[in-house]
C-alpha cells in the first residue's frame, strides 16, 4: 500500500539554521496522525513543506503518491487544508465561499452544487448557506473551512490547530466531525496544542523538537517507552493551594510507581498516578507544549 505521507531525509535550512534536521517520516492511508512540538520545534515547516508552500533543502517529500517538487500542483489535488487562522472571505456567504472555492477546483456545476450541498450539511452549516461569513462564530467559521477544504475530495487532510480558541463544546463537536472523516477512510494529519485532543483523535503521535522527531509511535506505546506509572513530589511551598513546583518520576507500571511510594519513610506532599501524553512531552522536550 503506497504511504499518504512519505518523509526521507528532509532537511529545510533558514539562513545558514536546519529547522528541519534530517526528518523520516511515513504516515499510513486512512491514520489520524498527530505532529506535536514545542515552539521553535520545525513542525509549522514541515507542514509547509508537505502543503507544497515551502521546498525541502534535501531529502524527498512525496504526498499521496506525488512528489512535493516535481508534481506540486498534483498534490495540491489531493489535499485539503485547514489553516489556524481564519482563510475563508468575510464578506462572502457560506455558499459564495464554497462556490467560489469549488470553482477554483474546476468541479463541474452539477457536482459542485451536490458537493456543497453534502459538506456544509456535513459540518451542519446547510441552514447557514446565505449568511455573510463575518456573522459566524469562531466555530462556524472553523467548520466553514473544513468544509472547503473537503469539496475537492482530497485524499489527505492537513488541520493546523483546528480547535484553538474555541469553546469546550465547539471543540468536542470538532473532535467528532474528525472522528466522522477518518471513518469515512480520510488520512488526517494534525498539529494540535491541547494534549487531550491528541488523546482522543490520533492513532500515532510523532513529537519534535530542535528540528528532529524525537518520539513516534501509539499513545500506549510512548507510555510503555517512558513509563506508565509516576510518583509526584511536591517542591517548594504552596502558592494559592497549589505546589509551587512538582517533581515527577516514572515507574514502568502503577504497581511499581505504588510500591515505590509505599517505601518512602515521609510520604508528605507525595502521589501517584498514570502518566499522560503530556508527562510525556514535557520529560523528552523539556518544555510544555504552549
Amino acid at each position: 500500500m503506497t504511504p499518504a505521507v512519505c518523509i526521507q531525509n528532509v532537511h529545510k535550512v533558514y539562513n545558514n539554521t536546519a529547522v528541519v534536521n534530517d526528518l523520516t517520516l511515513v504516515i499510513q492511508p486512512g491514520e489520524i496522525f498527530g505532529l506535536l512540538g514545542p515552539n521553535g520545534a520545525g513542525k509549522s515547516t514541515t507542514i509547509r513543506m508537505l502543503t507544497t508552500l515551502t521546498q525541502p533543502t534535501q531529502g524527498q517529500v512525496i504526498v499521496a503518491g506525488y512528489d512535493v517538487v516535481k508534481q506540486p500542483l498534483r498534490v495540491k489535488q489531493q489535499i485539503g487544508v485547514v489553516l489556524q487562522q481564519t482563510s475563508v472571505d468575510m464578506d462572502l456567504s457560506v455558499w459564495e465561499n464554497m462556490e467560489f472555492h469549488g470553482r477554483m477546483h474546476h468541479i463541474p456545476d452539477t457536482d459542485r452544487q451536490k458537493e456543497i450541498d453534502r459538506w456544509l450539511d456535513y459540518v451542519e452549516l446547510g441552514d447557514r448557506r446565505k449568511e455573510l461569513v463575518k456573522t459566524l462564530s469562531g466555530g462556524m467559521k472553523r467548520r466553514l473551512q473544513i468544509a472547503r477544504a473537503l469539496l475537492h475530495q482530497p485524499q489527505i487532510l492537513f488541520l493546523d490547530e483546528p480547535t484553538v480558541g474555541l469553546d469546550p463544546q465547539t471543540r468536542r463537536r470538532l473532535w467528532e466531525i474528525i472522528k466522522g472523516l477518518n471513518q469515512q477512510g480520510m488520512t488526517i494529519l494534525l498539529t494540535t496544542h491541547y494534549m487531550e485532543e491528541v488523546e482522543y483523535l490520533c492513532d500515532r503521535i510523532g513529537i519534535m523538537d530542535s528540528g528532529k522527531l524525537i518520539a513516534l509511535g501509539t499513545l500506549q506505546e510512548l507510555r510503555q517507552s517512558r513509563g506508565e506509572g509516576l510518583v509526584m513530589k511536591q517542591k517548594g511551598d504552596l502558592q494559592d493551594g497549589q505546589a509551587e513546583r512538582w517533581d515527577y518520576q516514572f515507574f514502568p507500571t502503577m504497581a511499581d510507581a505504588k510500591a515505590y511510594l509505599d517505601q518512602q519513610p515521609d510520604k508528605t506532599g507525595m502521589m501517584t498516578r498514570p502518566s499522560n501524553l503530556e508527562d510525556i512531552f514535557v520529560d523528552l522536550t523539556g518544555r510544555n507544549l504552549d
